[in-house]
Formats: structure tokens, sequence, C-alpha cells
């Protein structure tokens, strides 16, 4: 339970103080303001109920008039103050939900944790845009509804318990194996023992429903992961007709989620079984403690209805663990998920590993003593030192799962498993992968990726898409289309990025396989326009072949896991 409020406290104070979220403690300052005005106003029925009762027993017609008046502006504010504390809230809650949310995205983007939080898929942390998407959502809202109504509930408890108290004036006598008992005020005592035990049954009861509501989140968040990255790669699934395969897997999830589903069920239906008939009996029971006094004589109906309206707002306040147990649970589930989703990507924005990164002061770009691993220790590549000067062009060539991208990751800083040195130059460096990212949005968006375009302006961007044969998409109308980037070819696409280089002109370019997708005739047309038009541009470039349209350019062979270096004329 330490472990729990730890975690809750944690998040609410990264919801609370991030900003824009401070402006939400004044909100929940006022709604818990709200939620007094409407105990008052709570405090005031119960008074009025003795008032009512009582004219009607005393068949006092102008006084019950008068009283069923006073009823409705009681109603009239109570609606008012319900309906403002509702719309508050929800204003809370989208302020909090987007603290927590930039406080998420924040951790995860930190450092790459985003990358090397893969490494660490097979220990638990699954499906971090369920937890920033769903999980921050369903925190704000469990955290701010529990919050204000525990704390309103506190306050209201020591009213209703004052009232109580005060009406309570009577003992419960009875016998018992021949001796007289009397309990003073029995009313009072009588509600906390008798919600004390009901909140331990309920807890008892609905413990498991927490490790429940953490596996129903994850098997939803599996399912819907499998939905999407079908949608997102339809066209080789289609062409290889995986229908049939892609089927048995949302089957396999889904059952997942229906059999977690219907232990969930099995256990709300158990829990149910006893706060269920506890809702529905603690409106009567009150009326039952009371009735002995009424039948003796010493309480008016008036003042039996009033008192057991007391008591019931007492065991209904006391109550609030049992009614909301089941949202509870929620809240300590989400608030575990988030809580391990934030440690994690602290933990992978500071990567240990043994490949470390330095600035290289002679403005090269330099490898020594480079050996890359699997996470698992096991060595993938042993690279012979290698040295790029400014304005250089580099074919860096090998077998296949040679470790060539690997060897990119490394240089970008992405992979750390290994050892040896990676010095970088200054000046600006991209990289372009094998797999062809294009962000959502329009053509301009994806070629400026992952500036602004604003910041490059489209006659750049047009330019660019001109050099690498795309004058079609460099239209004003398919520019600025928002969905420019959907059905280009592989071919389409890996000139799209090469038009990104373009536009963005680095002084040093890593290229991992920018032409698989062309043919040599058009990768000679591109890379050689490309070329004329980066001449200060340093290159290295990873390919099975040589680069066709660079000019003069040094191959660097790790076959035997030496380098070889030969003067290449790819012009």
């Amino acid at each position: 339970m330490l472990t729990s409020l730890k975690q809750i406290w944690r998040l609410a104070v990264l919801c609370a103080w991030r900003p824009g979220g401070r402006f939400g403690i004044v909100l929940f300052v006022t709604i818990f303001a709200f939620g007094l005005a409407g105990v008052h106003v709570t405090v005031r029925l119960i008074r009025w109920t003795n008032d009512f009762f009582t004219a009607l027993q005393k068949l006092d017609v102008p006084a019950a008039t008068q009283q069923i008046g006073v009823f409705f502006v009681l109603v009239a504010i109570s609606a008012a103050l319900n309906l403002s504390a509702g719309w508050l809230r929800k204003l809370l809650q989208i302020r909090w939900r987007q603290g927590l949310t930039d406080a998420a995205l924040d951790a995860w983007l930190r450092g790459k944790a985003y990358w090397h939080l893969r490494d660490r898929q097979e220990n638990g942390l699954d499906n971090p845009d369920q937890r920033i998407a769903d999980d921050c959502r369903i925190f704000v809202y469990r955290l701010t509804t529990e919050a204000l109504e525990l704390m309103t509930n506190l306050v209201a408890l020591v009213s209703y318990g004052a009232i109580l108290w005060s009406l309570s004036t009577f003992p419960l006598a009875f016998s018992l194996f021949g001796m007289e008992v009397s309990i003073p005020r029995y009313m009072v005592w009588a509600a906390p023992l008798y919600v004390a035990i009901a909140s331990g049954l309920t807890h008892w009861l609905g413990k498991p429903l927490i490790a429940l509501n953490v596996a129903q989140q994850k098997t939803e968040a599996d399912f819907r992961f499998a939905l999407a990255r079908l949608r997102e790669n339809g066209e080789p699934v289609a062409f290889a007709r995986g229908e049939p395969a892609e089927r048995r897997l949302f089957d396999t999830r889904f059952a997942a989620v229906a059999c977690n589903w219907r232990q969930l069920m099995n256990r709300e239906l158990i829990l149910g079984l006893f706060t269920r008939p506890y809702m529905q009996t603690v409106l009567r029971i009150p009326l039952f403690l009371a009735l002995p006094a009424y039948l003796a004589g010493r309480l008016t109906f008036g003042g039996l209805m009033q008192i057991a309206s007391a008591f019931q707002n007492v065991v209904t306040t006391l109550s609030w663990f049992i009614f909301s147990y089941g949202d509870l649970a929620e809240l300590v589930a989400t608030a575990r998920r988030l809580d391990g989703f934030l440690d994690a990507c602290d933990a992978a924005a500071v990567p240990i590993g043994g490949v470390v990164q330095t600035r290289d002061k002679a403005g090269r770009l330099r490898l020594r003593n480079l050996s890359l691993s699997a996470p698992d220790g096991r060595e993938i590549a042993a690279i012979p030192d290698i040295v790029l000067a400014p304005g250089e062009t580099v074919w860096l060539s090998g077998p296949s799962g040679w470790g060539k991208t690997t060897l990119v990751r490394a240089v970008a800083a992405l992979w750390v498993h290994g050892a040896g040195e990676v010095a970088v130059p200054p000046g600006s460096i991209l990289f372009l992968s094998q797999q062809s990212y294009l962000p959502l949005g329009s053509i301009a968006d994806a070629v400026a990726y992952p500036a602004h375009r604003d910041d490059l302006g489209d006659a750049a961007i047009q330019a660019a898409l001109r050099t690498v044969g795309l004058a079609r998409l460099a239209a004003p109308a398919t520019l600025d289309a928002a969905a420019g980037t959907v059905g280009l070819s592989g071919g389409e696409r890996q000139r799209l990025m090469l038009a990104r280089l373009l536009a963005h002109r680095p002084d040093w370019a890593v290229l991992d396989e920018p032409t698989s997708a062309l043919d040599h005739e058009a990768e000679a047309v591109v890379l050689a326009a490309l070329h004329a038009a980066l001449r200060q541009t340093a290159f290295l470039v990873i390919a099975h072949r040589a680069p066709q349209g660079l000019g003069p350019l040094r191959r660097i062979d790790l076959a035997g896991g030496e380098a070889t270096a030969a003067g290449v004329s790819a012009a």
C-alpha cells in the first residue's frame, strides 16, 4: 500500500507542477470548496428532514408547504454546485493530463529512451504508446475524482458525525444472559463498526482486481498494436496473402483479452455479491437501528427520519472505500504501470555500454578500437579503425549480417553495446537509415523533417524534390496534401529521403543503403545530382554495391575484419 501511495504521489506532483498544471491547483481548491458547500447543503437537508416530517406529523399544512419550497431551493443550489464542480473537474483533468502526458513524452524521448527501451521489451515493458495515451488519461481521471471525493468526505464525516452525536442521546438497552446491557449513543458506534467490517470484506474480495486491471490494460494494448501494425504494413501482407496468418494473430491476442476479461468479470461478480446488497441496504439500516427508540417514544417521527438521514450520510461517507474500490483498483494499477514506465525511461536515457562517443578536435569522423556486441554480450563485429576527413566520400562494404547497420547505429550513439571509441566531428550530421521513415503530414513536412518546413522554406523543398526526380510532388497542391506520402513506392520514398538531405545540406551524411530500391541508372542520376549540390558534404555510404554517381570514393571493406582502402571511381 505504501508503495502504491508513493507512486500515486510521484505522478500527482508531475501533474500539478508542470507548466500549465499549477493553475490546476487553483481549480482543485475551487472544486474542493464547492464540495464543502455541497456538504453544507446536505447538512441543511438533514435538518430539513426533521422540519418537514414533523410538519407532516402535526398536519401543519403551511409549514409543510414552506418546507417543500425550502427543499426545491436546496436542490437547486446543490445542482448548481454539482454541475459547476463537474465542469471545473473536466477542465482540471485536461490540464493535468497535459502535464502528465508532457512528462511521459519527455521521459520517452529524452536520451533516445524510446530506442533503448526496445532492448527491454522482453522484461515486461510493453506498449509505451498505450501508457502515454491511455494510462495518463485514466490516472488523472481517477486521481481527481477519488482525491476530491476523499477530501470532501473527510470534512463531511466530521459534520455528519457531529449531527449524529447530537441526535443520538438515547442508549440501546437489552438483556444478555440475564445481564442488563446499555450502550449509550449506540447509533454513533454502530456506523464505523458496520463500515469497518464491510471494508475489510471488500478488500479481501476485491484485492485481485488490481493485478487483473493491469493485465487487462496490457492485453487490450497488445491487440490494438497488432491491428495498427497490419494497417501500417498492409502492402507486404497483401502481396504475401497473409490474411490467414494475421487473423490467427488477431484471434490469439483477442483470446488473451477475452480470457482476462472473464477473470475480471468473475472477480467483479464476487465483489458485487457483497457490495451490491450493501449499497442497497445501507439506506435502510439506519431506519431499522433507530426504530427501537422511536417505538419507545424517545423520538418523534421527524426525529426518526432526521437521525436516520444523519446515520445514512455518515455510513455512506465512511463507505467511500467500498463504493470506490473498483475505481481505486484501477487507479493503483494505472499508477503502477506509469511509474514503471517512467523508471524504465529514466534508466534507458542513460544507457550503460562500452562504446564511448567523443568529439574529434581535428574535425574528422573517427572510429578507433571499435567492437560491437549484442545486448546479451555476444560479439557482432570487430570494426577496423576508420577516419573520414571533411568532404571525403567513403563506401563501407561487407557481407550481409556483418554489422554494417549496427555500425551506423553506433556512430549515431544509438548502439552502446560493445567497446571502443566513436569520435564525431563538429558540424551537422544527417543520418538516413535503411527504413525510409516519412512522418505523418504532407510531402513538405516529410522533406523538412525533423525541422519545420518554415525553417527551410518551400522554395528549397521544391528545388530538392526536382533535383531527385520528384518534380510531380513539388507542385503546390501535392506539396501541401495532408496524405501526400501515402502510396509512394519504395524508390520514391528513397528519393524523398535524399531530397531531405539536399534540403538540410549537412556537413556530414551517413547513408545506409540509400538507393537499394533504385536501378543503376536512376541511382547514378540521383547521386550525381546529390554530389554536385553538396560539394562540401562528407559522405559515409553503407551499401552492398558501389554507389554510382558520387565520383571518386574510398572503399573500406569489412570482410575478414580488416580494412582495405582502394580508389574506386563510381562516377
